[in-house]
């Protein structure tokens, strides 16, 4: 872990400046920075710490309303759903809120053998899924070639029509060679969150072990940028210190990435703190627990600040908030997670003495999908842009003059009509038909919308993996 040289590029003073200096902003201010949002130019700090300190209910549903046409502008109705899949949950690092810590002795250790992998893989395609994110502990029996290695097994997996398209990764940083071997796997995304980048705390939080070099975790995304992984997802964990200093350092590494790689990250998370088995979680949120309200307008002044940037969702939250959340922001949520070690293949009901956290939305995937048609957003699976390389700077050839509509809704079509021919009946089967028919009346007449026909056609006829 050679952090010589390193600095970070989180400039603290200046973000409580920037908080300090835009108090009480006046709605025309406001008002100027959402629709320089809506013009899909990315905001500054001082943008965004206005439309933090735009609080009052009023100003809080402007905002509200400008990243639900933002949305609706750059992301249509699509939904991406995804799941993920824990392979193992051992760990050498004492982060005081996670269940997966050291000295944790209420957890039950586990890391899948293959059988068990291959097990957990063929039940989540058995529910339809398509895009996982493996996740692992940072031990050493978790390094680069056992991530390469576990990625390569997930996708050699079929069960009948499943398979899985797209794998991403949420686990410890590298160094460029150990990116360099994770990436010849073929990976989609790599995660890794910062938990926290308020430096005092987050060292306060992070006692012992690796993690608890706040400098190597923070240029992680600058090593896997440099070992050739441009597809990245930065995250905190909202609740260990104040939000309003988290988001604008959020913002602060988008900006960071943008400046040194000429491509931002292409998801930024924001799980707040949940209840763990053997966790205190009480005394570390305190007086930074989040709000649902807070919780809202964070999400929204994010999506307001990164117009391209994927927002992602989790279990973690209520079935009621996520719900009321697609509409001003998200992009991508998971569905019919569940996340204790091997806990897709076998009913284990002591599964969360192997879980990192607990759940609040226990929907399966069937059921949230036909909750999104109801709403009118269309679920996909899509990983066309991954597949055809559109990635890192070259998706962002495409996503900012707005062409994503071209590719993404007709994929996401296409991937809706495929779970709905494999996997889906009765009233889920209804309600994703019915919804295709609106986003099909919706598209102009064009030759795109007549070959998405085509495929639909041959999607019906059997055939798989069509995308533009």
């Amino acid at each position: 872990m050679n952090v010589e040289g390193l600095t970070s590029f989180i400039p603290e003073n200046e973000i409580a400046g920037w908080l300090e200096q835009t108090r009480n902003p006046t709605k025309e201010r406001v008002r100027e920075i959402i629709q320089r949002s809506l013009d899909k130019n990315r905001l500054e700090p001082e943008e965004m710490a206005t439309l933090i300190n735009a609080d009052s209910a009023e100003m809080a549903e402007e905002i509200f309303e400008g990243a639900r046409e933002l949305k609706r502008r750059i992301y249509g109705n699509r939904i991406v759903l995804f799941a993920p899949l824990y392979v193992g949950n051992e760990c050498i690092n004492k982060c005081e809120y996670c269940g997966f810590r050291a000295d944790n002795t209420e957890v039950y250790r586990k890391t899948l053998l293959s059988e068990e992998l291959v097990a957990e893989v063929e039940a989540l395609q058995d529910q339809g899924h398509k895009r996982l994110i493996m996740v692992y502990g940072e031990h050493p029996k978790y390094d680069a070639q056992y991530i390469h290695d576990t990625v390569k097994e997930v996708y050699a997996v079929k069960k009948g029509a499943g398979e899985i398209r797209r794998v991403n990764i949420n686990a410890a940083p590298l160094d460029v060679e150990g990116f360099k071997v994770v990436k010849e796997a073929g990976i989609g995304t790599y995660q890794i969150f910062q938990e926290t980048y308020h430096r005092e705390t987050y060292e306060t939080v992070h006692a012992a072990g690796p993690k608890s070099n706040y400098l190597w975790r923070l240029h992680g995304l600058d090593r896997a940028m440099e070992a050739g992984i441009d597809d990245l997802g930065i995250g905190a964990l909202l609740g260990l210190y104040d939000w309003r200093f988290e988001v604008m350092a959020l913002l602060y590494h988008t900006i960071h990435l943008e400046e040194k790689f000429k491509v931002g990250p292409h998801t930024i998370s924001f799980p707040r703190l949940e209840p763990a088995v053997g966790t205190d979680i009480d005394s570390l949120s305190g007086k930074y627990a989040v709000s649902d309200f807070d919780f809202k307008r964070l999400v929204a002044i994010l999506r307001l600040a990164v117009p391209y940037t994927g927002l992602i969702l989790t279990c973690r939250e209520s079935t009621e908030l996520r719900n009321e959340m697609l509409s001003f922001g998200v992009s991508q949520i998971d569905g019919g997670s569940s996340i204790g070690v091997g806990s897709y293949s076998q009913q284990d009901p002591e599964a969360f003495k192997k879980s990192q956290f607990l759940l609040g939305d226990n929907r399966s995937l069937d059921e949230v999908i036909s909750e999104l048609c109801d709403a009118g957003f269309i679920p996909s699976f899509c990983t066309g842009c991954y597949r055809k390389g559109r990635t890192g700077e070259h998706f962002m050839e495409f996503a900012i003059p707005g062409f994503v509509k071209r590719f993404c809704t007709p994929n996401a079509v296409l991937t809706f009509l495929e779970y709905l021919n494999d996997y889906a009946e009765g009233e889920t089967l209804k309600a994703g038909l019915r919804q295709i028919d609106r986003e099909l009346e919706g598209m102009p007449e064009s030759k795109a919308k007549e070959e998405l026909k085509t495929r639909m056609e041959q999607v019906r006829a059997g055939e798989r993996d069509l995308y533009f």
